[in-house]
């Protein structure tokens, strides 16, 4: 039953990204919500990939033709397409579902895989910092979201958030690496963000009242 939940939510995920994709539209931005891609990096991988897929069916198509048995022309006829699809929703999904930064907070997401919210009072620290995390241990509370085989930007929490990847178990989180493809203009809107967040949590100032005037 987990594995099916598991399943479907990326089969929705994905068909999403593709109609997103197509009418030139982003999840979750809106209003003063602002986007911030992450996808670029992998886009070369994955076109290539679309590419070596749509090469494969074509060579499916004719060899299964001429074995004159239509039932099985048609079954992995239908099979190449949906994999196509398949392989370019999961790319679409990833351009049509950036990180996030409005007033709720920022919003890390990894393609039909993951969505993180990180309330901006959380953030303790934001920075750019390329790391190539193949083949590292990655400790229990942290969490690397690489693209392409590398991270850009390094998230530390002043506390814990729960995680929960489309088929991992639940776990608390203090530290974030993740990309962006331009993670100066990221790390800007997250400072500018915990600025704001500073502003309406401080007390204003008040003025001290006058000293009473000498008595007559």
């Amino acid at each position: 039953m987990r594995l099916l939940r598991a399943w479907s939510t990326y089969e929705a995920r994905t068909w999403a990204g593709l109609w997103l994709w197509l009418m030139r539209r982003h999840d979750g931005v809106h209003g003063d919500v602002r986007g911030f891609g992450y996808a670029g990096a992998q886009a070369s991988t994955m076109y290539g990939l679309v590419f070596v897929c749509v090469v494969e069916a074509v060579g499916t198509t004719f060899w299964t033709a001429s074995m004159g048995m239509p039932v099985l022309h048609w079954t992995v006829l239908v099979l190449d397409v949906y994999t196509v699809l398949l392989a370019f929703g999961y790319h679409a999904a990833g351009v049509t579902r950036p990180h996030t930064v409005g007033p709720d907070g920022l919003r890390v997401r990894h393609g039909v895989l993951l969505d993180v919210w990180i309330p901006a009072g959380l953030v303790a620290d934001v920075r750019r910092e390329l790391r190539f995390p193949a083949g590292s241990t990655v400790p229990d509370d942290v969490l690397d979201l690489p693209v392409a085989a590398q991270t850009s930007l390094t998230v530390e929490l002043a506390a814990p958030v729960t995680v929960t990847r489309l088929l991992g178990r639940p776990r608390e989180v203090r530290t974030v690496h993740c990309h962006a493809d331009d993670p100066h203009a990221l790390v800007a809107a997250v400072r500018e963000l915990a600025v704001h967040e500073d502003e309406e949590v401080t007390p204003g100032r008040t003025t001290p009242c006058p000293a009473p005037g000498r008595p007559r």
